[in-house]
């Protein structure tokens, strides 16, 4: 049953967590993974899954890492977690409270020459090591050092090590096309970040930990796993290439399931327009019924007229524009207070998020992502 206190006050529509199926995604990742460490990506706030419970689960399952984008996120995250397990945040801005993360133990991404000298500066002002993950630019050209930046940093990294101020936890970079089976970039994204390896042996210097793969590489360049891979979509349920192998070819659960009460419903005779500009008219009489969200909740307004949900067991498909906070479906039979699911486990016969993306021209990344706030997590074993 849900946990009626991880929300308080009244919403009509429920994203339902499953603990179960997270946890079956992670022992699915474990099999694959072997020894290699896992980092559980919980950045953007666990892909819309609430980050503070979704890093319990982790935790308690056996999990040390655990990944966020910014280091915002990962500050708050770490005073609400009190500071358990270990924490890496890949993005940070000038002028960022280094010093306030490093208090926090967190760990820390360098890719470039100013965030080296901000968080050296930090180290410095509070006498301790800064924890970093070096990012090396492998192909993907958005951030981390080029191979010639980082040839140049190290002797900067020799001295800070030597002095006490810099603890080299990590090497890591990000695939650009690990979503196919085979590609030439990845080959050279490999060789790069080997390059990047030896340069960084040649100096003296070990770390901890190299990492490059995340959920594609981990699904499907093995070459790519080295000592540790950070999940985050198959975590969730999802493939990252579904046109490649579906999560359920994968053996993938979804850990969300959208739902949603039906607020209001009518019957129509034919000719009625449908909801904003008409895009619809009807060719025949219809029992209509209205589900309470929009876009305003990140139900996308792309998938008007072409996606569905499931009310009492039969497909009941969008009519018309998918509104701010409603859309409209073909809903016969259907009363108020019954349940619209937009997507969830197939196995149940529910739509996918992989589905809802390719009814809007997306991925089913976004389509878990952009759930709004007003929709209430709520939790189930």
């Amino acid at each position: 049953m849900p946990d009626s206190s991880i929300q308080d006050g009244y919403y009509p529509s429920r994203a339902l967590i499953s603990r179960s199926a997270f946890l079956h995604n992670l022992q699915r990742a474990r099999d694959l993974a072997g020894d290699t460490e896992i980092l559980a990506i919980v950045k953007a706030d666990a892909y819309g899954h609430g980050k503070e419970q979704i890093s319990r689960w982790a935790l308690d399952a056996g999990i040390n890492w655990l990944g966020v984008a910014q280091l915002g996120e990962a500050i708050q995250l770490r005073k609400t977690l009190q500071q358990r397990g270990r924490m890496l945040a890949l993005i940070a801005e000038p002028g960022s409270p280094f010093a306030e993360a490093l208090t926090l133990g967190i760990d820390l991404s360098v890719g470039a020459k100013w965030t080296l000298d901000e968080i050296i500066a930090a180290a410095e002002k509070l006498n301790v090591a800064a924890r970093v993950h070096i990012e090396v630019d492998t192909g993907m050209a958005r951030s981390g050092f080029l191979l010639e930046e980082f040839r140049q940093i190290v002797p900067k990294l020799v001295e800070y090590r030597r002095r006490g101020l810099l603890e080299m936890v990590g090497l890591w970079s990000h695939l650009a096309r690990a979503d196919e089976l085979s590609s030439p970039t990845t080959d050279q994204q490999v060789a790069i970040f080997e390059e990047a390896r030896q340069v960084l042996e040649a100096a003296g210097l070990e770390v901890q930990f190299c990492h490059l793969a995340a959920s594609a590489g981990l699904l499907w360049h093995p070459e790519t796993r080295y000592s540790m891979v950070r999940l985050g979509a198959m975590l969730y349920g999802l493939s990252p290439n579904p046109e490649l192998a579906t999560a359920e070819e994968l053996d993938l659960h979804p850990v969300m399931q959208l739902e949603a009460d039906i607020v209001s419903t009518r019957d129509v005779p034919a000719g009625t327009g449908i909801s904003y500009g008409h895009t619809v008219t009807l060719g025949k009489a219809a029992h209509l019924g209205t589900v309470p969200l929009g876009y305003a909740d990140g139900v996308p307004r792309h998938a008007s007229n072409s996606a569905s949900v499931v009310i009492n067991g039969q497909d009941c498909p969008i009519l018309g524009r998918i509104c701010m906070d409603q859309f409209v479906v073909d809903a016969p039979g259907v009363q108020p207070g019954d349940i619209a699911v937009l997507f969830g486990d197939s196995a149940k016969g529910y739509a996918t998020a992989d589905d809802w993306a390719a009814d809007s021209g997306t991925i089913g990344y976004e389509i878990i992502c952009r759930l709004g706030a007003r929709i209430p997590r709520q939790y189930m074993e």
